[in-house]
């Protein structure tokens, strides 16, 4: 367990409450996004410089930001997408940050929760698109060449404000080749969808018990390989999305303790804590990080079974799930960590930001040896 250590690098206080961090791909510079406490948002660059951190940029905007992506940007365009506390999407040039947005709609009532995108950087792999999941209950895909309109709006049938659903978590995957693209999202009530938007039809639904709030496939520009869920009271579940099995879905590995700390003996102790977030390794798809509500932050490799799928009585092929060894755990804040970038560029350095109002960079070692 010891092989692989997670050190706090640089620590930065903040003057607000930092609610996502992104890493700018091809630098050594990170974006930090969040919520002044008179309710405006603000936007810092921080660039990485000898062992501190210099802030590069900030700009404050009008209302408090609540995520970000660089998915539909292209490598040599800095474009972040931003969701708001007001229901807006925007995508901005960091290049020219006090300009107005390149890219502008009103697309929800009420506050993002999450987004995702795809499609800036990868080759043959469908166009560029951004996912929004709202407190509205809807899941809206969006093409930043087109204005106004999303390119899929996924909403509960109902108009009644209470029976709509918060949705949490959103992610995209299975996007290996220009036509083919499903979208991942979850809710508070613990339900978990799969809409593939080939079709637009739902191809598989499950429930969890517990809010989802994140989830993420391994990689976004290949075939569905495995899909991370993270929930509240602690629970993680890693699915393995390569066999469908027309009753029982896909087949899925629990970790039941994930969002509590680890003492110095390992010992798992205090209350069931909540998973805020998890993110794979870019270098590796089969480690991921998870950050707790204790504050604590883990490392996870997954291990493949032996086959991956099995043959039932009737015939009908069904998945395998594999098992998961915890490689490293560690206490960085009291706080929770709700948000963690893992760098597309470094192996093991990442930046995480938690609600104690402080940024940290960190460094993992000896990761390639898994």
């Amino acid at each position: 367990m010891d092989s692989v250590q997670m050190i706090s690098h640089i620590e930065q206080s903040l003057n607000y409450s930092v609610y996502d961090v992104k890493w700018i791909p091809c630098s050594a510079k990170f974006v930090s996004i969040g919520s002044k406490p008179k309710g405006t948002g603000v936007v810092q660059i921080y660039e990485l410089n000898r062992g501190a951190l210099d802030l590069v940029q900030e700009v404050e905007k009008e209302k408090s930001l609540k995520c970000s992506s660089f998915g539909a940007s292209k490598l040599r365009t800095e474009h972040l997408a931003v969701g708001d506390f007001a229901g807006k999407l925007a995508v901005y040039d960091l290049e020219r940050l006090d300009a107005p947005p390149v890219y502008e709609v009103n697309a929800h009532d009420g506050i993002i929760n999450t987004l995702d995108a795809i499609g800036g950087s990868t080759v043959n792999c469908g166009a560029p698109e951004i996912v929004t999941g709202g407190r509205d209950g809807s899941v809206k895909v969006w093409d930043p060449r087109q204005p106004n309109d999303p390119v899929a709006n996924i909403s509960p049938a109902s108009k009644d404000p209470a029976a709509r659903r918060d949705c949490w978590a959103v992610g995209f995957g299975d996007s290996h080749n220009p036509v083919e693209r499903v979208v991942c999202s979850g809710y508070d009530n613990g339900d978990l969808k799969l809409v593939d938007l080939r079709n637009l039809k739902l191809r598989w639904e499950a429930n969890v018990t517990n809010g989802i709030c994140a989830v993420e496939f391994d990689r976004k520009d290949i075939r569905m390989n495995k899909l991370a869920v993270s929930t509240l009271e602690g629970g993680l579940y890693v699915y393995d999305m390569r066999t469908q099995h027309s009753q029982k879905g896909f087949a899925s590995v629990k970790e039941r303790t994930v969002g509590q700390s680890l003492g110095t003996n390992g010992v798992i102790s205090g209350a069931k804590s909540t998973v805020w977030t998890v993110k794979h390794l870019p270098q590796n798809r089969d480690i991921f990080v998870t950050g707790g509500g204790s504050g604590n932050v883990r490392i996870w490799l997954y291990h493949y079974p032996e086959n991956r799928s099995k043959e039932l009585t009737d015939g009908e092929q069904q998945g395998v799930a594999g098992t998961l060894e915890m490689l490293h755990a560690t206490t960085l804040s009291t706080q929770p960590v709700h948000t963690f970038d893992w760098s597309p560029d470094r192996q093991g350095l990442a930046v995480c930001g938690s609600f104690d109002q402080t940024v940290r960079v960190l460094i993992t070692t000896n990761l390639n040896l898994h």
